[in-house]
């Protein structure tokens, strides 16, 4: 299962994203979830980093145990669309395949 956590500040923000774990959708290289999650998150990350201001407070990758972490020093108007948008293709795929992926929401100082 692919766990999601993302992070949220007292606001209501969201501050920053981890993903762990593997969909077990299909085989290692056919597998749809994964896919879906790792491009979703990827551009995302890319996004924030060209076409923000915006710093990360951490950003880790491992690709092959399937983990992605990273969170936001702060959070400016463009990178809280761009994470509000991550989150509404992550919560689109859990919609489909709840079987093998998990959203958790997780309040940050």
């Amino acid at each position: 299962m692919l766990s999601v956590t993302v992070y949220r500040n007292p606001e209501g923000k969201i501050q920053g994203v981890q993903l762990s774990g593997h969909a077990g959708y299909r085989e290692e290289g056919e597998d749809i979830v994964c896919a879906a999650v790792s491009a979703l998150a990827e551009n995302t990350v890319n996004s924030i980093e060209k076409l923000t201001g915006d710093e990360f407070e951490h950003c880790a990758v491992n690709e092959e145990e399937g983990f992605l972490s990273f969170r936001l020093k702060n959070v400016s108007a463009d990178s809280g669309l761009l994470l509000d948008s991550l989150l509404l293709g992550l919560q689109g795929i859990e919609e489909s395949y709840g079987d093998h992926i998990q959203i958790e929401y997780e309040e940050v100082p």
